[in-house]
């Protein structure tokens, strides 16, 4: 466990760097198609960081708008603040996440934030009420190993910062374009067509980048979850029950999208082509999970 700690840690540094360095050279490109001269590498460097910046550290906040959470209630959801608590004690975590519901109809969950102390788990109200005790239990318990693995602050990095560098790839070329018909027919066509093909590389790199980001939280963290969840419940026979039935439920969840994707514990599409497993997917296949958990017993 500690050395898949360790390696997400590094994870995370790596991908905070990688996009430093991408939203840079975005926002350069960006400046020189306005003419700002040598302006656009210190606007350039100044956005980055703060872009980094905030992104580490509100990360959670941005899934959780992105989802359309709310804050749980105990009064409402008394059962899973229970399964929470008796769970966080198995985990031995110092501090309880905080709890947040979706509202959608697919059985679903997520855990995000940017360390333990700092964690929220999030699940919609499908989940709630298609799951029985020892199913929730489970699914609980695998979103609890994420935020004792730190796959967390991986996922949530990944996330934010994809969806930013996709916004600003679709930017530069609508400026590219603004740029290109505010121009004279004397303007020099040599430099049009530089500007042309750096916002055809950016937005063919922007969506390729976007999926490796992804895929660098590894499938094999899901599997790793599985196994603790199992360990936290001793009883791995209700998370394997709970992947099943959200496998297996038709509904769309409503509020997901590509950079938010790979955070669930069960991929929120539901198209077939997408749930089966590949080099490209961000989840392992449910007989895969199901096999490894009754290869716990």
């Amino acid at each position: 466990m500690y050395e898949d700690i360790r390696s997400n840690k590094i994870k995370s540094g790596f991908i905070i760097f990688a996009f430093t360095l991408i939203i840079t050279l975005i926002i350069y490109y960006i400046c020189m198609a306005f003419d700002l001269g040598i302006m656009s590498i210190v606007i350039a460097l100044i956005f980055s960081c703060i872009a980094s910046f905030t992104s580490y550290y509100n990360s959670d906040k941005i899934v959780l708008s992105m989802s359309r959470a709310r804050p749980a209630t105990h009064e409402e959801n008394q059962k899973l603040v229970n399964i929470l608590d008796a769970l966080v004690v198995s985990a031995g975590l110092s501090v309880t996440p905080k709890l947040y519901i979706v509202e959608d109809n697919q059985p679903n969950a997520f855990a995000t934030g940017r360390d333990p102390e700092h964690s929220v788990i999030c699940v919609t109200t499908g989940l709630l009420e298609k799951l029985d005790y020892y199913e929730l239990e489970g699914v609980i318990g695998h979103e609890l190993a994420h935020i004792a693995n730190y796959d967390i602050r991986l996922s949530a990095v990944v996330s934010v910062m994809v969806g930013f560098v996709v916004m600003l790839s679709d930017m530069f070329t609508r400026t590219f374009m603004y740029s290109s018909r505010g121009r004279s027919r004397d303007n020099d066509n040599n430099g049009n067509a530089i500007f042309m093909l750096i916002g055809l590389i950016f937005l063919i790199l922007a969506p390729i980048f976007g999926k490796l980001m992804q895929l660098a939280v590894s499938r094999r963290r899901e599997f790793l979850a599985d196994a603790t969840s199992a360990k936290y419940t001793r009883n791995p026979d209700g998370l394997i029950s709970a992947l099943e039935k959200i496998s297996g439920d038709p509904n769309e969840l409503k509020t997901a999208n590509k950079s938010t994707a790979h955070m669930y514990i069960a991929s929120p599409f539901r198209d077939k082509k997408i749930q089966k497993s590949s080099i490209w997917s961000t989840h392992p296949s449910l007989d895969e999970r199901v096999n490894a958990l009754r290869n716990l017993k």
